[in-house]
């Protein structure tokens, strides 16, 4: 499926990354749990909303989770990755832009379209990383991986800090207060990713479809997930990678998760956890560009390893953190390695699928990213209760990591290959 060197395609892929994580980044992770818990959802108690938010999240998952394996069987039976990709996105964009004309206490219809856009952001990325067996030459598709996250990284970071800005100076931007400010990021938001998206809509081609109607299409799909089904126990290097992916991401997912968590409990600024944020995006970006090099030099399997031990030992010194400088350097050192073991995970895993299935096969990998982050969570807060110490529950993501560890060094690369190339799709 991979073919000679388009430049204009590979930044044309790479710049949809710059353009969706700036939802991640600015909705999920900063502004819509706060608008969410002192606008919309005020007059509820903070531990229910707080349960409903966490309900939305975990909802909008399960259906993304569920529908993946589905859906990206029938793009790869219409040969329709892109417009489905398209579709996806512009979804989520029209409900983020929306999330502006809630009013105060509509917390429900709020979190309707946060679900809603976060689907569309999910379902959209399926078929983001799909393309990238099309886009990329096999002996480059670790860096290619790697510039799509790098791009990611720098672009949600680079429009947060803009937000962050305007809603800590409303009134230099025509702002009454900073509740305005912030329903505005969403519009930015929406905007922001449907601009950079069109350069993958307009330049990235992917090779024609089947000729299937939809119909078609749908029904040979639902054959096709059956039979991989059954084709898995013969992919057994595949499966090993993807026990071990949803063991040592969830480990990944818990840290980013759990870290302003423990940062107030420990006693750090809310002010501090923000900086600390920004320190990671803004180091991630070079970072991840740089472990795309060293998955080419090294081979992707080792740089991911690589970066699962400088997990293992951030993890450990985090147990002796008291202080805001030490917060900052943890963040430093996670920026370096969050994105390249994400995008070392991508391109790895492109070589050990069908090149003819590739959104069926990352439906799959999508789910199990779904499914990542529900053990890590519940480890950290079960031994914090048992134990009474959030330093002990932090060091227990370290079973993840170690679990994780175990699996990866297993999977022979070069043999899975072998494996995937002998499954044929069905015709």
């Amino acid at each position: 499926m991979a073919h000679s060197p388009d430049n204009r395609s590979i930044w044309s892929w790479a710049f949809y990354d710059w353009a969706n994580s700036a939802f991640a980044m600015v909705v999920i992770t900063g502004f819509f749990p706060l608008v969410f818990k002192q606008y919309w959802a005020q007059e509820l108690p903070a531990t229910e909303s707080t349960y409903y938010l966490g309900l939305t999240n975990s909802v909008a998952s399960l259906i993304v989770a569920l529908l993946s394996p589905l859906l990206g069987a029938i793009a790869d039976q219409l040969g329709k990755r892109k417009g489905f990709l398209m579709i996806a996105a512009c979804l989520g964009i029209v409900a983020t832009s929306a999330l502006y004309g809630i009013t105060q206490g509509q917390w429900r219809l709020a979190a309707m379209l946060y679900l809603i856009a976060i689907i569309g952001f999910s379902g959209s990325n399926l078929f983001y990383d799909s393309l990238l067996c099309v886009v990329a030459p096999k002996q480059q598709v670790d860096r290619i991986s790697a510039l799509g996250f790098g791009l990611g990284y720098l672009g949600g970071g680079l429009l947060f800090a803009a937000n962050v800005w305007i809603v800590l100076h409303p009134t230099d931007f025509g702002f009454a207060k900073s509740i305005d400010a912030m329903l505005c990021a969403f519009v930015l938001t929406a905007v922001w990713w449907l601009l950079f998206s069109i350069p993958l809509i307009l330049f990235v081609k992917e090779p024609d479809g089947s000729g299937k109607n939809a119909s078609e299409g749908i029904r040979d799909a639902g054959r096709q997930l059956l039979t991989t089904v059954k084709q898995i126990p013969k992919l057994p290097h595949t499966f090993m990678f993807l026990l071990g992916y949803w063991l040592y991401i969830d480990g990944v997912d818990t840290i980013v998760r759990m870290a302003t968590d423990y940062g107030l409990a420990i006693g750090l600024e809310f002010s501090d956890l923000i900086s600390a944020l920004l320190i990671t995006q803004f180091i991630g970006f070079p970072a991840a560009i740089a472990f795309g090099r060293i998955g080419e030099q090294v081979g992707a399997k080792r740089g991911i390893l690589i970066a699962i031990g400088i997990y293992i030992l951030v993890t450990v010194y985090s147990y002796w953190m008291h202080t805001a400088w030490q917060f900052y350097l943890l963040a430093g050192v996670i920026g370096l390695v969050q994105g390249g073991v994400q995008a070392l995970s991508r391109s790895l895993y492109t070589r050990l699928i069908p090149a003819d299935q590739t959104a069926e096969f990352f439906g799959f990998y999508n789910m199990v990213g779904k499914f990542a982050a529900v053990i890590g969570p519940l480890l950290v807060g079960w031994t914090a209760l048992v134990t009474g110490d959030h330093r002990v529950a932090i060091l227990s993501v370290l079973i993840l990591f170690i679990a994780g560890t175990g699996l990866l060094v297993q999977v022979n690369v070069k043999e899975g290959a072998r494996h995937a190339g002998r499954i044929r799709p069905l015709t």
